[in-house]
């Protein structure tokens, strides 16, 4: 397992949580309705004031002509637009009906001719930190992308009012505004008509600068960028928090499970969060229980390869004995006898090793099994079919490959006809056959075995019961141990390898059920018999 400084799951808890906050700013930057709500707010003042100014100058700066005719007098327009726009830093033209331009603000009359006024931009004051995140509110600002593309205003030192859209539609009694571009920055302007008695005599275009509109916009982004720089940090150190929260613990359990992996550790090396609650905590109990079923396993195994070691040795141990010997044996009848003996002993070994291969395998044929579901009543009513039809044949005891045949009679009872469960039937199929041979072979001659299904509220039960001698009872639970042998007196030896009843229990707990032996007792408390009764969880049909 690589140590990272951040983890994959702490990068994307970061991302998750910082990228949606940087879009929403991002957007806000963007789009800026903030600074557009100014520029209109601003558009609307300087509209009110260019029709102030026109009103002024229709009352004030007139003149008459000798054949009647009104016109504006440049020498009284020029000190009337400087006076009204004193207070403001803006700039006031006016035009003449021709639309020549006659009055500037910006140009003061002396004795050497006009003079051209400029207002100088407000000195920068702060200290070297606002210069750094002034420069870099300047570097976000260059990487945003750039609003409308906004026609140049007109660079001449005499502008007349055709040059200009809105002047000219001044001229013809409207009153409009406009933007332009202006040495990088944006210009505003507003014109209105100069009347008298409802004659238009000109035009008073006042223009200004949109710097105090771009200070204002400078001023709300910082502010935005404060607060999100605020809030990204709470942001990181939360998500930190959260994926501290959630990755340390999960990298606690992946380092305890390499250490199972490839060490010595058992189910306390992993580490309990189950007081968390949560997910966490379930993968936590999960992952102990995984291990701790894992070393059960591992154990098992033991003992499993303990126990066949054990088993094989002792039909091996007697055909070594009966090899060794016969080759020293002269005698034809004991040769003979003791080749007897090395064919059941391989006999026993043949079946020994297949019980041990189908025990072996079994747990992954369960767990690769396909689960449907299965009526049990028709299922058994068939096996008790294919019983009775072999019991039919026999007429007499005989030996097929060294088992018995006996000729107890098989009952089958069914119960309700609703018996579904669900499992794979093969297997189930192999539980009840070797549960019916059991008692076959327990079963003595012309006795009978009841073999019977019924539903018992959520459960399917069956009983395999038989005539026989029945169990002891300190045998009850002994009986499903691998290679337990406990078999009649009047079977040979070897014929069982002691595998079934521990292969079926194993088989019916893979199913969800449960599986045990009891004794029927008698009126006097005399065994009657033994019954294995086995329960499995019903389905709908």
């Amino acid at each position: 397992m690589r140590n990272r400084l951040l983890s994959p799951l702490t990068r994307r808890i970061l991302t998750v949580n910082i990228l949606p906050l940087a879009i929403l700013v991002a957007g806000i930057l963007y789009l800026d309705e903030y600074r557009e709500g100014l520029v209109v707010a601003k558009l609307a003042a300087l509209e009110t004031q260019a029709e102030i100014f026109a009103g002024a100058l229709g009352e004030g700066a007139i003149g008459t002509r000798p054949d009647g005719g009104q016109f504006i007098l440049p020498n009284a327009a020029q000190p009337m637009l400087r006076r009204l726009t004193a207070p403001t830093r803006t700039r006031a033209r006016a035009f003449s009906a021709d639309g020549t331009e006659i009055a500037d603000s910006r140009f003061l009359a002396g004795q050497g001719g006009a003079v051209k006024v400029e207002a100088l931009p407000p000195p920068k004051y702060g200290d070297v930190s606002s210069s750094a995140f002034n420069d870099l509110y300047d570097l976000l600002a260059e990487l945003l992308p750039a609003g409308e593309r906004l026609p140049p205003f007109p660079l001449k030192v005499s502008l007349r009012a055709y040059d200009l859209p809105i002047a000219a539609a001044a001229l013809d009694g409207g009153v409009a505004t406009a933007r332009w571009s202006h040495y990088g920055g944006m210009q505003l302007g507003a014109t209105a008509p100069v009347q008298r008695f409802k004659q238009v005599l000109g035009a008073v275009l006042l223009t200004a600068n949109a710097d105090d509109i771009d200070a204002n916009v400078r001023a709300f982004r910082l502010d935005i960028l404060r607060v999100f720089a605020v809030v990204l940090g709470l942001t990181v150190m939360l998500s930190l928090y959260l994926a501290g929260a959630i990755a340390r613990p999960v990298r606690r359990l992946a380092e305890a499970a390499d250490r199972v992996r490839y060490g010595h550790g058992e189910a306390d090396e992993i580490p309990d969060f189950t007081r968390r609650r949560d997910e966490i905590g379930d993968l936590s109990e999960s992952l102990r229980d995984m291990t701790e079923a894992l070393w059960q396993r591992i154990e098992a195994n033991e003992s499993f390869a303990a126990d066949v070691a054990h088993e094989i040795k002792n039909p091996l141990t007697s055909l070594r004995s009966a090899v060794e010997t016969v080759a020293r044996v002269g005698n034809p009848e004991k040769q003979a006898a003791l080749m007897d003996i090395i064919q059941d002993d391989v006999w026993r070994l043949d079946r020994l090793i297949s019980d041990i291969s189908d025990a072996s395998r079994l747990d992954a044929e369960l767990a690769r099994g396909e689960m449907e579901s299965i009526d049990l009543g028709r299922l058994l009513l068939a096996l008790a079919q294919v019983h009775q039809t072999a019991l039919a044949q026999v007429n007499k005891p005989e030996v097929d490959n060294g088992v018995d045949a006996h000729s107890a009679r098989l009952v089958f009872r069914g119960g309700d006809a609703d018996c579904n469960v669900r499992g794979i039937e093969g297997r189930l199929v192999q539980v009840f056959q070797n549960l019916i041979s059991n008692a076959q072979s327990f079963s003595p001659l012309g006795g009978e075995i009841s073999l019977s299904v019924r539903r018992d509220r959520a459960d399917i039960l069956v009983h395999v019961d038989d005539q026989g001698m029945g169990i002891p009872v300190d045998s009850l639970d002994s009986i499903f141990e691998r290679f337990y042998s406990e078999r009649p007196e009047s079977e040979s030896f070897g014929r069982h390898s002691g595998l079934g009843l521990s292969i079926s229990r194993q088989i019916i707990e893979a199913h969800g059920g449960t599986i045990h032996a009891e004794n029927i007792q008698g009126g006097r408390g005399q065994r009657l018999g033994a019954r294995f009764v086995v329960r499995l969880p019903a389905v709908d049909a």
